[in-house]
This record gives structure tokens, C-alpha cells and sequence, in this order.
């Protein structure tokens, strides 16, 4: 860019940029002078700054002189008028093959002309190249997670001198898709780490559910074996898979992430980005689980899977923990943002990426309407010792204070409080149990290690019930 070039040929070049970076950019071509020619998967960035859309499919070139959301709608229109084209053609041809196999009657009677023209359309026929299909993107859910998945209280976390998450409280619940942005380097691995268990924070308590089965992405794509072929990494050596309790054979499987026999047949190291992506999806869901954790995994993924995976995570019973640049997908799937705001300040928003960016704004309007409000408006009365002062001569009585408004739930509040109401029906059933278990005439000669064992479990259960009687209490008096 510095070299001011006429024209700038850009193969995906929002791949492993952060947000930051991305909205930098989009900025900066908007405003480069020159010619720009892109590939992307990236559908905002598209969106923002393509003009004229090149299209490659099935051999062909189409040229959309269009933005990128008239595009989909005028392709959806030609694949349709395609479709029906094609079923008139094929409907032709039927009638044409049934004439040509007529009686020793219509032979001596057919003409040569309509004979070449039959030999024509199955020619025709012959060179048509169907659309390419689309991935069958189907997830195993395991067996139920506790209600409450994980709950960080006042958590930092530092390496050397650098913090990267400072005094950060959430708490995740089942169903929860979360997002988690910041740049590059920010900490966001760091934070997956810690909520997974897999890292014990420099200060603060990690409380994590219970039965947590956990599928995960990488975006490096370690764990894929490049000596291995497609199928021996999805396989694990065996030539049929259990999915959603029904059994499929390993090609079969691969078949529905778009891997022909010959590509199943290749080892991971030759295959292309958007191949490594689909094969470590296709290992992902070949085994079931209740706790997704996603890095990075719209890299190199064409727009039809990036949009059947949108449609797959918001219908999974599961926690989906996302890390991702892709503005539309965060839109999509993600319930709630963790956003690294710097400095290792963290800050949690309901929605995705553009109810994120419209909170930010509104704060920083506020912020900036604050500093410019004028010195003399800031306090008309101040009282001090008894004695008023200010711009007015009266004497003003002290107002009580209003009471505060209650403040509306957010979305993983208002989660939270409808889980604690079944949650609290189980534990006080279980402490109902406990407590006839102890009351029976025998139960005290039963042996030490079941009286013991009673007796810690009701005080647990006591305890958590209180703990949840208080947290129902503060959520719903409005905080």
C-alpha cells in the first residue's frame, strides 16, 4: 500500500485479522482510488465494499454489476429460472427417447432431422454440470450439562507483568452461545483455558459445571494428523461411526462434508484451507458432546457451509463458546459478547456484534456530550455545613432521595433466574429426601461411612440452596 499501486489484488485478506484490523481496512479501501480485486468469505466486507461481483460456478463466469445483497437475490432468481429450464428440457428429452423406441411403424416414418436433434440433447444432457451440493451439517448433542456450566468470580490472570483479564466475573449457563472478540494476542485462548478448566487463573474462583462433554475447533487445526488420510482422522482406524445413535459408514459420513472418495482417500496435509476446515468439523461431530468451543472456524469456509453452520449452533441444546472476526456469523449464532476492551478489562453485552457496536457508541456519545457540557450547568445548589450556596438566593430544602428505578433483566439474567426456579425445586427435593432418609429408625445404624456420607451431602445441599435463595432474591428485586 505504500507503493500507491493502480490495482490491489487481495486473496482473502481478512483471514487471522482482527475486528480492529478488518474495520481499518474496509476504511482504507473505501478509500483507495484505485482498482480493487478481492476474494473473501468475509459477507460484511463484501457487503461494504464490493460494487461488481465476479461469480465462478460450474465453469461458467457470471459478471453482477451489484452490491452483494442484490447479488444473492438476483442468483436466487436465475437458479430458479435455471431449474425450470432444465425440468422443461429433461421432460423434452423423456418424450424424444420414448419416440425413438417406437414400433417398426415409427422408425419407417421418422425423420432424420428430429433423430439429430434427439443425438443433440443428449449431448446437451451429457455436458451438464450440476451445482456442487452443500455440506449436511448435523451435531451430536451428549447427554445434558448441569444448568449452570461455568462461573468465574473476580478472575485475573497474568503473564509476567502483562495482565491480560483483570477482576472479571460471568457465569455461563446451558444453551448460552457466546462470542468472544478482542485483538490479536489480547487473551481470548487465555479466557477459553480458564472457563474450560484447562487453566487455573493467577487469583480469583472457577466454578465449573457438572457433566461437561466438550467438542473443539482449533483454529491452528492441530488436531488433525497430516500423515493420516481424511478418513483415517475421522475414522480412528474403525469403518463405521455412531451418529445421533443410528450407524454410518465413514465415507458415507465424510460424503455429507463434501469429500468425494478420491479427497477422503488424500492426506490432510494436501488438502486445501476450506477442506481442513470441513474435516475438522466432520471430526467434531462425529463424536457427540455438550460444550462446543469454536476458534476461529468461518477461515476458508465457503458462504453455503458458513451459512448452514449458522442454522446447526442456535438449534444446539448445548454451550457454544465462539471465538470469531466474522462480524455476520457473531450476528447469527452468538446470545451475548465477551468483549477485551484493553488493559484487561473485560465487558459482557447481550446480542452479537452490531448490538455490541451500537452500546459502544451510545457510551462514547455520552461520554463525549459529558465533556462538553459547560462547568457553569454542572450544580445549581451545593449544600455544605447547613448553609446553601449556588446560583440560587433561597433557601432550597433538601429533597429525599428518589428511589431508584429497578433496573430491566438482561437477557442471560432473565436465563438465570428461570433456571434457578428449577433449580431450586430439585435441591429442595433432594434435601426433602435427605432429611426422611435421616429421620428413618434405623438409619443410625446403618455404618459410619453412610451416615457420613448423608450428612456432608444435606450440609452441601443446604448450602447451595441458600446460596440460590439469596441470588433469586437479588434478581428478582431488579439488582
Amino acid at each position: 500500500m505504500i507503493r500507491r499501486p493502480d490495482v490491489l489484488l487481495l486473496d482473502e485478506p481478512t483471514n487471522h485479522l482482527d475486528i480492529e484490523s478488518i474495520v481499518w481496512l474496509q476504511g482504507f479501501l473505501k478509500r483507495f482510488e484505485g482498482t480493487l480485486i478481492f476474494v473473501t468469505h468475509d459477507r460484511m466486507f463484501l457487503q461494504e465494499l464490493a460494487s461488481r461481483i465476479i461469480e465462478v460456478d460450474r465453469g461458467r463466469v457470471f459478471d453482477w454489476t451489484c452490491n452483494y445483497q442484490t447479488f444473492l437475490v438476483r442468483r436466487d432468481a436465475l437458479l430458479a429460472a435455471e431449474a425450470i429450464e432444465q425440468a422443461q428440457f429433461d421432460k423434452k428429452l423423456a418424450e424424444e427417447e420414448v419416440w425413438i423406441r417406437q414400433g417398426i411403424k415409427a422408425r419407417r416414418t421418422r425423420n432424420e432431422g428430429r433423430v439429430w436433434a434427439l443425438k443433440a440433447m443428449r449431448e446437451e444432457r451429457s455436458q451438464r454440470r450440476q451445482k456442487l451440493g452443500t455440506a449436511k451439517l448435523q451435531l451430536q448433542e451428549a447427554e445434558r450439562s448441569g444448568a449452570l456450566v461455568a462461573r468465574l468470580e473476580d478472575v485475573s490472570h497474568a503473564f509476567g507483568e502483562r495482565t491480560v483479564i483483570r477482576n472479571f466475573s460471568t457465569t455461563v449457563f446451558r444453551g448460552d452461545k457466546v462470542g468472544i472478540i478482542g485483538p490479536n494476542g489480547a487473551g481470548k485462548s487465555t479466557l477459553l483455558r480458564i472457563l474450560l478448566g484447562d487453566l487455573q487463573p493467577t487469583s480469583g474462583k472457577v466454578r465449573l459445571g457438572t457433566n461437561i462433554s466438550v467438542g473443539y475447533f482449533d483454529q491452528l487445526r492441530s488436531q488433525l494428523d497430516d500423515t493420516k488420510t481424511a478418513r483415517e482422522n475421522v475414522s480412528d482406524g474403525t469403518d463405521h461411526l455412531i451418529i445421533n445413535g443410528q450407524k454410518k459408514h465413514v465415507m458415507g459420513f465424510l460424503q455429507d462434508f463434501l469429500f468425494s472418495p478420491d479427497r477422503a482417500h488424500t492426506l490432510a496435509g494436501f488438502l486445501s484451507g476450506g477442506e481442513r476446515n470441513r474435516l475438522l468439523l466432520a471430526k467434531m461431530m462425529s463424536k457427540p458432546s455438550n460444550v462446543l468451543v469454536l476458534d476461529e472456524p468461518t477461515n476458508d469456509l465457503d458462504a453455503e457451509t458458513l451459512e448452514l453452520l449458522e442454522d446447526v449452533l442456535p438449534a444446539f441444546g448445548g454451550t457454544v463458546f465462539l471465538v470469531s472476526h466474522d462480524r455476520a456469523f457473531l450476528n447469527n449464532v452468538a446470545t451475548s459478547l465477551i468483549v477485551f476492551e484493553g488493559d484487561g478489562r473485560l465487558g459482557e453485552y447481550d446480542g452479537g456484534y452490531d448490538d455490541w457496536i451500537r452500546v459502544r457508541d451510545q457510551r462514547l456519545e455520552a461520554a463525549q456530550r459529558q465533556t462538553e457540557k459547560p462547568a457553569g450547568k454542572s450544580a445549581a445548589v451545593s449544600v455544605s455545613g447547613g448553609a446553601v450556596s449556588g446560583s440560587s438566593a433561597a433557601a432550597v430544602p433538601a429533597a429525599p432521595a428518589a428511589a431508584a428505578p429497578k433496573r430491566r433483566l438482561s437477557f442471560k439474567e432473565q436465563r438465570e433466574l428461570e433456571d434457578l426456579s428449577e433449580r431450586i425445586a430439585g435441591l429442595e427435593q433432594r434435601q426433602k429426601e435427605l432429611n426422611v432418609e435421616m429421620a428413618a429408625p434405623g438409619f443410625f445404624q446403618s455404618g459410619g461411612t453412610r451416615i457420613a456420607a448423608v450428612t456432608t451431602e444435606l450440609a452441601k445441599v443446604s448450602d447451595e440452596l441458600l446460596h440460590c435463595y439469596e441470588r433469586w432474591e437479588l434478581l428478582e428485586g431488579g439488582m
